[in-house]
């Protein structure tokens, strides 16, 4: 059973994935102001996590980060990264793929979530309190650069994911 932590941030991916559902709806074409508003609430969500959830895990570990926190970080960095090149159909399916995964051990029983949620214990409701008041992100115009792409890819790889972005004609 979830608590009021993970339910908050688990309905909040499900915001997303509906944004990002939308975004995509007809083939060959995203929708610009549905993506944007996806990539604003994804980088709300990411903040969220790295600068409340998990030093706050941290700090009732004792200054002993969650055993996921490195495979998390990794992964923000990955999902960050794909949302600065203009988003194409392969930054879209690299998205997806990675947020499979990521949410998985975010939301799954003994996840993250859960873990951070237990850890919390009477501090939750502080904590929740912090989490809901978290700003939204200003969003940066994409940057088309090639350049973006190659860094992007490295930040794909280093968090132990093996597709590969090239972009697409169809952007």
């Amino acid at each position: 059973m979830q608590g009021p932590i993970a339910r908050y941030l688990s309905d909040d991916h499900d915001r997303l994935d509906a944004l990002l559902d939308r975004a995509t709806k007809n083939p060959g074409a995203i929708d610009q102001e549905a993506y944007a508003q996806f990539r604003s609430g994804l980088l709300r969500h990411i903040g969220m996590e790295e600068k409340i959830l998990l030093p706050a895990a941290a700090r009732l570990r004792g200054g002993t980060p969650i055993p996921v926190a490195d495979r998390i970080r990794l992964d923000h960095g990955a999902i960050t990264a794909l949302m600065v090149p203009p988003p194409d159909s392969e930054i879209i399916a690299a998205l997806r793929s990675i947020l499979r995964v990521h949410n998985d051990l975010e939301e799954q029983e003994g996840g993250v979530y859960q873990m951070c949620e237990q850890l919390a214990g009477s501090e939750g409701d502080k904590l929740l309190g912090q989490l809901k008041a978290m700003p939204e992100v200003p969003l940066l115009s994409h940057n088309p650069d090639p350049r973006v792409l190659e860094a992007t890819q490295r930040a794909v790889e280093r968090a132990g994911y093996s597709m590969k972005l090239r972009r697409s004609s169809h952007a």
